[in-house]
């Protein structure tokens, strides 16, 4: 699929707003977009038109590989995510194919990434409330928390914190995640999958 280079990107790391949230694995697409604003030097400011904090910037060397990226973090709580995405799509007239969303995925092992482009939901509301809205032709950097212990419930397993022994891995996860994110904005999904697909 090509892209219109001059079009800018909208990446929407996806989580819950709030402190009690903060840390929990299903925050870690917040996690992703904080550190990717840290990298362009720029702090989240609330949006005049959408329920989302977001951060206008730059990420790319200097020349025809650089590109102008809107980092997102949707304010309306994860299962209603598609009404800021759609908003901020509409505001910066970003095309679908233009839109990453970064979120935890519990079928893949803990730290481990997997980047694409479309595909279902997998039972994420998230991305279901994103489809819902846009259709599923975005691109996904989906970031492995693995599944719940024993008989723990899914919904209590994503609202929880990252455990001690995760923790310890978790600032190298992040870091690598933003690194995805940004290949695959600046050099596209089969050599960012190529570099991250681990």
């Amino acid at each position: 699929m090509t892209t219109d280079a001059a079009a800018p990107w909208l990446v929407a790391g996806l989580g819950n707003p709030g402190p009690e949230y903060a840390s929990n694995r299903h925050n870690v697409g917040f996690m992703v977009a904080d550190l990717l604003a840290e990298r362009i030097g720029a702090r989240f400011k609330r949006h005049g038109k959408a329920q989302a904090q977001v951060v206008e910037g730059r990420i790319g060397p200097p020349g025809p590989a650089n590109r102008r990226v809107i980092l997102a973090k949707p304010m309306s709580f994860m299962n209603v995510s598609g009404g800021p995405v759609t908003a901020l799509r509409d505001f910066y007239k970003v095309p679908v194919s233009n839109i990453v969303a970064i979120h935890d995925e519990l079928d893949i092992d803990y730290g481990v990434l997997r980047l694409k482009l479309g595909g279902g939901d997998n039972g994420h509301n998230g991305l279901k409330s994103i489809t819902k809205a846009l259709g599923p032709d975005y691109h996904r950097v989906r970031f492995g928390i693995g599944r719940p212990p024993g008989r723990m419930q899914v919904a209590d397993f994503v609202l929880r914190d990252f455990s001690s022994t995760e923790r310890k891995e978790l600032d190298y996860f992040v870091d690598r995640a933003a690194d995805a994110v940004e290949a695959l904005v600046i050099e596209g999904l089969e050599r960012a999958q190529s570099a991250y697909n681990s």
